[in-house]
Formats: structure tokens, C-alpha cells, sequence
């Protein structure tokens, strides 16, 4: 399979070195990015040939991921609208509806939308998949072969769920950062020191998440297991719930994937 990326940053970096450890060639990757000092950085660290647009050899892939900001994917998509034949095209662009980068792309509809996280970076991502009708099964399966490369992904049956995916996954590594945050400044105002309460906090979530991974029960009752009636576990829970802990974290999904609506109609909107 000869996968093109359209732009060479971060994400599209994890992507790339993921392949290479999977057991794809080098030769068989191709990266388009403006910048020649990312070019070489994309070159020396992957082998992999990476130019400054779009040409013959580039465009002779079978999936063409876009991994440019979604800001300037319109601008970036302009050289090739109306050329592309039967590729695949995977946007990663957040945000980005099918239906802009169709017409953007000249009237294409071999289009895949994927929402992958920051987690991605380390390989351990979890991205959510949209695909149009066209996109057979063994592209489906395609996808899922590259966004392997990163982590674990899911596929979902309405392109307006990916709103709910950025809220929930997309936006989610934000929230553990920011709940580590909390139980480290508590943990020092109980007494631990600024170290201790960091190692404690990032170790506990880490542990935490790969219990639930790896267990066939469902959250609730791995909670109720550490949940003792009368102890300190359930003193916290209670704290939590008067403080309208479950509500809350559905009122920010609720306005994270709001949000994300909002974005894909002002970053789709043909303003010229």
C-alpha cells in the first residue's frame, strides 16, 4: 500500500514512524510539506522522500492522508482538486467535514474523517472513523491498518458522531491532564510533597486505565469493588456526586462536541 501524506507535522510524524515499525517501506511513503527544514527532518528520521508539492510520484498512492492544519487544508487541497482518481483520501484535519474536502477536492468522495488523539504521539492513540458510502470494506480495513500504527481505533455510523468522538477522546487527554492537575495540588495541601503528589497522581490513572482495559467488567463495578460502605473511597464519591460530578463532565462533553459542530460550519464555510 503507497500512502502519501499531505503535510509533515506531528501527528503525521507518529503515523509515519508507526508504519515503519509495522513493517511497511520506507520507499512506499511520501510525505508533501512546505517547510525544507521539515523535510529533512522527515527524510533523516524515517528515510522516506518528502517534497515541497504535490507531484507525478506523490500522487501515485493509494490513500492520501491530510495532515495540514485545518485552516489551510482548502489552500493545500487547490493543486490537486479534480486529479485524483480512485485513492483513498483520510482526512485528520479536526473538524473537517467530508462533504467541504469533497468539494475542495473537486468533487471526490473516497473520503475517510478520523479524529485521533494526542496519546497518538506515543502509540497510544485512540482515533474515531467516519467513512463515506463509496469506501469499500477493504479500505475500511486499510484505515484501520494505518491508524493501527498509533493506538486503537473505532468506527462510527454518522459523521455527526465524530462531534461526540472530539468531545469524548479527542478533547479527553485535556481532562486527564487537568484532573492530574487537581489531585496534585490536593495532595500537596494534604501534606505530600509537589514530587510525591505527581508521582502518585499519574501512576493512579495509569493503573487505574490499565485495570479497566484489561478487565471484561464494566467500570461501575470495578469502582464498587474499591468502594468499601463507611471508608474513605466512598467518603470521596460522595463528595464528588454532592458537587455534581457526573453532570458536570456532561455539560462539558455537551459543549466540547457543540463546539465542534460550530467549527466544521466555519472552517467548511466558501468565504470567497
Amino acid at each position: 500500500m503507497k500512502i502519501t501524506f499531505l503535510g509533515g507535522g506531528n501527528m503525521a510524524s507518529a503515523l509515519i514512524g508507526g508504519l515503519l515499525k509495522q513493517g511497511f517501506s520506507a520507499t512506499d511513503i511520501q510525505v508533501v510539506e512546505l517547510y525544507e527544514a521539515a523535510r529533512e527532518r522527515l527524510q533523516q528520521d524515517f528515510g522516506v522522500r518528502a517534497v515541497a508539492a504535490l507531484d507525478d510520484a506523490a500522487q501515485a498512492c493509494e490513500v492520501l492522508v491530510l495532515a495540514v492544519k485545518p485552516q489551510q487544508m482548502r489552500e493545500a487541497l487547490a493543486p490537486v482538486a479534480g486529479k485524483l482518481a480512485n485513492q483513498l483520501v483520510v482526512s485528520i484535519a479536526a473538524g473537517l467535514r467530508l462533504a467541504d474536502i469533497g468539494r475542495w477536492l473537486g468533487g471526490h468522495s473516497l473520503l475517510v474523517r478520523a479524529m485521533p488523539n494526542t496519546p497518538a504521539l506515543i502509540g497510544q492513540g485512540m482515533t474515531g472513523l467516519f467513512a463515506d458510502a463509496s469506501v469499500s470494506a477493504a479500505q475500511r480495513a486499510a484505515v484501520d491498518r494505518i491508524m493501527a500504527a498509533v493506538g486503537s481505533s473505532v468506527w462510527v455510523e454518522e459523521e455527526a458522531l465524530i462531534d461526540a468522538v472530539t468531545a469524548l477522546s479527542g478533547s479527553g487527554p485535556a481532562y486527564v491532564f487537568h484532573f492530574i492537575e487537581a489531585l496534585e495540588a490536593a495532595g500537596e495541601k494534604l501534606g505530600l510533597s509537589a514530587e510525591t503528589a505527581r508521582r502518585l497522581a499519574i501512576q493512579t490513572l495509569v493503573g487505574a486505565s490499565a485495570l479497566a482495559a484489561a478487565s471484561p467488567e464494566a467500570p461501575a463495578v470495578l469502582r464498587e469493588r474499591v468502594t468499601s460502605k463507611g471508608g474513605t473511597t466512598e467518603a470521596a464519591l460522595k463528595s464528588f456526586a454532592a458537587d455534581g460530578f457526573l453532570p458536570m463532565v456532561e455539560r462539558a462533553l455537551t459543549a466540547a462536541a457543540a463546539r465542534g459542530h460550530e467549527l466544521g460550519e466555519i472552517l467548511g464555510a466558501d468565504t470567497n
